[in-house]
């Protein structure tokens, strides 16, 4: 089975080889903010868009044919997005495409109501912007200060307030205060949950909105939806990102709808609702301290699985199953446990502490149940859920799923970069998109969530890529909980891109069931690992791009493109080919590998600037059992990165073109100074711009020289994937 990527090289052992290491991982193409964050289906709206590493933006691109964008003429990062008005409600992933490839994603939404952007700050009760009811509000969170909003409240007339942020990739962690007109405050919200005020009074009521700690900036964006609320049931929320542990979630075949619901009151066990097994049942964790208890009967011998939805909706919520026997003697009444079902364990160990050196900061598990219970004898059972999260919360919002199966065995898929083991953390590599430069390889950690005790090997694979680009998915093996997909680019591979997806497969009671896997990333670049909280998330998609207009530092294949062979026991020599495009420091790259039964090979080392170099495996020190695999090399280096070279000549030339300008306008207005007093006045106006023009060519040119300077890089090195057939060893025969 395939182990954790640990690099043993540590942070320390780096900047002893090069006391001037000064980033982690190549840069890339990354969009940071989209602003207005979302749009009303059927409208076009204007946007604006920063990133990094995002020279000559061709597209803004969305995860939805029905969300398309086109730049605006004469305006730079600036784009008209028409959103088809059949577009479901939702968030969907936007990205550019730039000089480096596909951008990573940031989310934008799509709702009904109309929206408005705030256009002038509003932080006092005197300067509160008004919001009409039914109106989605986009803005920046102000530093320092709590944005104000006003609005019309009807008397017995019920409102929900929801400020979207976490759930659509802000750093904003809000507090939301619905106040009188006079700012007092009367309901406060410090959980991201939805406000429900049914005004006492016709007049102004406000809206305060700031972060939790005060923070501002334009990473600091939220969605501020104000809309009446018909009848008795939960105010809706606003659509938000699926975390990691989504996906598990929902179990194959599921209805989108349930074929029962809890009906209150089923708290005490004389009100137990009354079911029958398998069942699928909604509802909800309301009001504060609801436990929702079911009763049914069951035979000696059954085994039954049960599973609860409700964090992996996007909840902060902690299900809890409890399910007893009720025995009765000399008619009193007894309760016996027969199984408490808490959380869902992750498929690999997660870091401790939100660095990447312990374990990757990606949490596939989840505070939902997922469990068994075996029924030792006939009777009746009784199976009571409830949020442990829930005992002064009062959300109707706070849902859950429960079904009650017979084993179906089956799983569930994700995949994320793999990271580094540095002290520091490694959050730029977590935040990769599959933008791959020509030559580079790059690998990616698939886990797996079983389920219902299935424990079968899962094929890997990727389709739809790029012309130039290949994958190759490195197994699960056998109840193992996780494997690598390599993704390669070729070194003469052109510019390309493709919407690609990854698959795995596996057989199951003799049928074979293929399952998408779902991507994940963070939401942000962290360059400050000790002062900033990764926040991943799961994307809509699978992007792929491949660019040529730089190459990896080094590309490590297979000397031939073949399945080498040896019989079990033996020593294989792996010829390895090397290209070196970069300078890197030491005078060797330590190499290690990952894969089925080849993660245990003893590190070597490659020395600096090797053309060719064997591998030799020891199958009798690995243990390798006759079959088929595939692996792949593993190591990290310092090189000498240049961040786009080729701009330095035209920037150069710009700079030049720029100071002829200047120096010609500066003449022509020495010569008509003397002569027309207008004509001098345009002039000199004309030898201002001209100016300007050469200033800003000569800043733009000394900031593109220094980032083409070499900068000390860490980087992730991966081999192509190798093939290795290991047949049985021969057979001896015993001495006479």
């Amino acid at each position: 089975m395939l182990e954790k990527l640990t690099l043993t090289l540590t942070l320390g052992a780096f900047l002893a080889a090069s006391a001037l290491a000064q980033q982690v991982t190549l840069p890339l193409p990354r969009l940071l903010t989209v602003m207005p964050m979302g749009g009303q289906a059927g409208t076009t709206v204007e946007v604006t868009i920063t990133g990094e590493n995002t020279e000559d933006v061709k597209e803004l691109m969305f995860s939805t044919p029905k969300i398309t964008a086109l730049p605006v003429a004469g305006a730079e990062n600036k784009f008209k997005v028409s959103i088809a008005a059949d577009t479901p409600v939702g968030v969907y992933d936007a990205r550019v495409m730039s000089r480096l490839g596909v951008s990573s994603a940031r989310a934008f939404s799509v709702n009904k109501l109309p929206e408005v952007v705030r256009s002038k700050p509003n932080n006092s009760v005197e300067t509160a912007m008004a919001l009409p009811v039914g109106t989605i509000c986009n803005a920046t969170m102000t530093k320092r200060a709590v944005d104000f909003y006003a609005f019309q409240g009807v008397k017995g007339k019920r409102v929900a307030v929801d400020c979207a942020a976490t759930g659509i990739d802000s750093r904003l962690t809000p507090v939301v205060i619905l106040a009188d007109a006079k700012g007092g405050d009367i309901k406060v919200n410090r959980t991201g949950g939805v406000i429900d005020f049914i005004p006492p009074a016709d007049g102004t009521y406000l809206i305060k909105v700031s972060d939790l700690t005060y923070q501002g900036g334009d990473r600091l964006f939220y969605r501020l939806a104000l809309q009446e609320v018909a009848g008795n049931g939960p105010a809706s929320r606003q659509p938000q990102t699926l975390t990691v542990s989504a996906m598990s979630w929902p179990p194959s075949g599921l209805a989108e709808t349930a074929k029962t619901n809890e009906a209150e009151p089923n708290n005490k066990p004389a009100e137990a609702q009354k079911i029958s097994l398998p069942c699928d049942i909604a509802g909800s964790f309301f009001p504060a301290a609801d436990v929702d208890t079911f009763q049914f009967t069951a035979k000696k011998g059954e085994t039954w699985w049960v599973e609860v939805g409700s964090e992996r909706l996007g909840l902060n919520t902690d299900p809890f199953v409890l399910v007893q026997q009720v025995k009765e003697t000399n008619g009193k009444e007894t309760l016996v446990d027969v199984a408490e079902l808490y959380d869902i364990a992750p498929p690999m160990k997660v870091t401790s502490n939100g660095y990447s050196y312990d374990g990757p900061p990606y949490d596939a598990g989840s505070p939902d149940v997922n469990g068994k219970f075996e029924v030792k004898e006939d009777g009746t059972y009784r199976l009571q859920v409830r949020d442990l999260f829930g005992g002064t919360r009062s959300d109707a919002n706070n849902i859950y799923r429960l079904i009650v199966r017979q084993a179906a065995p089956d799983f569930s898929l994700a995949a994320w970069a793999v990271h580094m083991t540095l002290r520091n953390g490694d959050r730029a590599a977590l935040s990769k998109p599959m933008a791959l430069r020509a030559g580079e390889t790059r690998a990616f950690e698939v886990v797996v969530q079983r389920r219902d005790g299935f424990d079968g090997e899962i094929e890997i694979g990727m389709e739809n890529l790029p012309p130039g680009v290949s994958a190759a998915g490195l197994k699960i093996a056998k109840g193992k909980p996780f494997g690598h997909l390599i993704l390669t680019a070729s070194s003469d591979a052109k510019h390309g891109f493709s919407l690609a997806r990854i698959v795995g497969k596996a057989s199951i009671n003799g049928a074979v069931v293929t399952h998408p896997v779902h991507m994940a990333s963070m939401e942000w670049p962290v360059k400050d690992a000790k002062g900033e909280i990764p926040a991943p998330r799961l994307m809509a998609d699978v992007p792929v791009s491949v660019s040529e207009s730089e190459q990896a530092p080094l590309s490590i294949a297979p000397a031939e493109n073949k399945v080498f062979e040896a019989k079990a026991g033996e020593t294989l020599k792996i010829p390895l080919k090397l290209t070196w495009r970069n300078e890197f420091n030491g005078t060797s790259i330590k190499v290690r590998a990952y894969g089925e039964g080849f993660s245990a090979i003893k590190e070597f080392d490659i020395p600096l600037k090797a053309a060719t170099f064997d591998a030799a495996l020891d199958l009798a020190a690995l243990k390798i059992a006759p079959g088929d695999y595939t692996f792949a090399f593993q190591s990290l280096g310092i090189c000498k990165y240049r961040y786009n070279p080729a701009a330095v000549p035209l920037a150069e030339a710009e700079q030049k073109k720029a100071e002829q300008a200047a120096i010609a306008a500066a003449a022509e207005a020495k010569k008509i100074a003397a002569t027309d007093a207008e004509a001098a006045k345009k002039a000199a106006e004309k030898q201002k711009l001209a100016d300007a023009a050469m200033t800003t060519a000569t800043s733009r040119m000394k900031a593109i020289t220094a980032a083409a300077s070499p900068t000390d890089t860490v980087e992730i090195l991966i081999s192509e994937p190798i093939r290795v057939s290991v047949k049985p060893a021969a057979a001896t025969t015993a001495s006479k």
